[in-house]
């Protein structure tokens, strides 16, 4: 039976609750070992490379990579896949027990696309290496580097010419990333 919101998965002494219905744990965990080519329940990074949707998405190893910073690993378990993956699920307004669903998880999610070093601010530096990984050659250099400017004269606040998390939910006061960070396979 499909039950759409929030399902409590025991994993070990631990019960994780999910947004992810029990036919599309079935699924995804169908997913994960037609991945998990070595059949070891782990996979890789190569592994995630052959998912269509990572291949043709400009940020793919971007979010490849937060699959690992999951992990703290150079393998994926299941339960570490799921929790990732339930970050890209709508949010449920009327639930709260999910805690890996919320605006602040997703946001915090987001922002890790563009903290390229992991410390916490997005500098102009970051922000064009993304911006150069979402456009390509489709934009002139001058025009990337207007887009960072303006993007970090805008969101900071402090004056410190990067965004820190706190100006970066700020900035993204108005965007729906509730229902917006979603992964078709999911659907």
């Amino acid at each position: 039976m499909d039950c759409p919101g929030v399902l409590a998965v025991p994993l070990g002494s631990v019960v994780v609750f999910t947004p992810i219905s029990h036919n599309q744990i079935v699924r995804l965990y169908s997913r994960f070992t037609s991945l998990d080519k070595g059949g070891n329940g782990f996979l890789s990074r190569e592994d995630f490379l052959r998912i269509p949707e990572l291949a043709i998405n400009p940020l793919g190893d971007r979010i490849v990579h937060a699959f690992f910073t999951e992990s703290n690993d150079e393998t994926v378990n299941f339960r570490q896949f799921m929790r990732v993956l339930a970050r890209f699920r709508p949010t449920k307004t009327n639930s709260n027990k999910n805690k890996l669903n919320t605006r602040e998880e997703k946001l915090k999610f987001a922002f890790r696309m563009y903290d390229l070093d992991g410390d916490d601010r997005i500098s102009k530096d970051e922000l064009l290496a993304v911006l150069h990984m979402m456009v390509g050659a489709n934009i002139s250099e001058e025009q990337l580097g207007s887009i960072a400017d303006r993007t970090i004269l805008e969101a900071d606040k402090d004056g410190d010419e990067q965004i820190s998390f706190e100006e970066f939910v700020s900035a993204m006061e108005r965007v729906d990333v509730e229902q917006k960070m979603s992964i078709r396979f999911l659907h």
